[in-house]
């Protein structure tokens, strides 16, 4: 896939074949580390996620910098930049995993396990989409264009489910994915450890993890379409759009566990995604037509980080504050309880 991208697309100013050859030997070898650590289903302590998240943390950052130092500044701040958008989305991911996990009532020792499934699956999705991706833009003149349309469109849609209070939810006997897997095969009322088939009355039956890892990998196809684009607008670089996609999903397993009571007090998160990706929406039209009139000016990327940096903080300090006064004080506790 490196040399195909490399050279077919024409964009990338540092992805060499070799970089691309190296660079998806390491996201193979610590998704091999990472079904190495989670091989033995176990409860998840904090201490662990935290040592995990934090080593996921650091190996972006510390790529960052090597970018930086080797390509320079504006290649730096492409890389940074990118890197936070696909974050934050992944932290939406987060909510719409957790959703599923409980929905297919997960025993909490299998749950990082389904997790690794489903950004394994990405990984592959995200691929292949930054491929179209790169592909479009060499080929189609109004590709930016059409990106612009596709996040400026999701991002009125997360308004729209804010604005309307709708809360997402999971309703296993409508996926699609869910109901065609069981026309095939018997499905088991339990769980099985990690197993995604066992023999049952004499004939093969799907468990319950093999269609939660469905759903998930179903769900990374819509993700897909939204973040690829949305990096798209940050560098046309292929290269970055991959590492960036795979440095964020990589250390979703474990932040989900660190974050998994947090997220429920992120209740603006949606406004400041929908804020973003409208944001980057615009920076993709206006780069589009700037390429047909020079006389339309360009958002630069230095300002992007800004923009989104100053959206995350407002919406993260405005939801703690929202849900730290819908939190009952001890009086109030009291007088309920009379």
């Amino acid at each position: 896939m490196s040399d195909v991208m490399y050279l077919s697309a024409g964009l990338s100013s540092v992805g060499t074949p070799t970089l691309w050859a190296v660079t998806i030997v390491g996201v193979l070898v610590l998704l091999v580390l990472d079904f190495v650590v989670t091989r033995r289903p176990h409860e998840v302590t904090m201490r662990e996620a935290l040592g995990w998240s934090a080593f996921y943390v650091a190996l972006p950052l510390a790529f960052g910098g090597w970018v930086w130092a080797q390509y320079g500044s504006k290649q730096g701040v492409e890389y940074l930049t990118g890197y936070l958008v696909e974050k934050s989305l992944s932290v939406d991911n987060l909510f719409v995993f957790m959703l599923l996990l409980a929905a297919f009532a997960v025993p909490s020792a299998l749950a990082q396990r389904v997790l690794l499934y489903g950004i394994a699956g990405a990984l592959v999705l995200r691929g292949v989409f930054i491929a179209l991706g790169a592909a479009a833009l060499q080929t189609l003149d109004f590709a930016f264009l059409l990106f612009a349309i596709i996040l400026i469109a999701t991002a009125a849609k997360l308004l729209r489910d804010a604005l309307s209070g709708h809360e997402q939810e999971v309703d296993i006997a409508t996926m699609r994915s869910v109901r065609l897997l069981r026309k095939f095969m018997p499905v088991t009322d339990e769980y099985h450890g990690p197993r995604m088939t066992v023999r049952q009355h004499g004939r093969r039956a799907l468990t319950p993890m093999a269609l939660v890892v469905v759903a998930v990998l179903a769900t990374d196809v819509v993700f897909a379409v939204d973040s690829v684009p949305a990096v798209y607008g940050i560098t046309e670089d292929p290269y970055l759009v991959f590492a960036t996609n795979a440095f964020a999903l990589l250390g979703l397993r474990a932040l989900y566990f660190v974050l998994h009571a947090a997220l429920s007090r992120l209740v603006h998160l949606s406004y400041g995604l929908a804020v973003i990706l409208a944001f980057i929406g615009v920076k993709l039209g206006l780069h589009w037509a700037h390429g047909i009139w020079s006389g339309v000016p360009e958002i630069p990327t230095l300002a992007s980080l800004g923009v989104i940096i100053g959206v995350l903080v407002v919406v993260t300090l405005t939801s703690l504050r929202a849900t730290r006064k819908a939190e009952p004080g001890p009086r109030e506790v009291v007088d309920e309880r009379r």
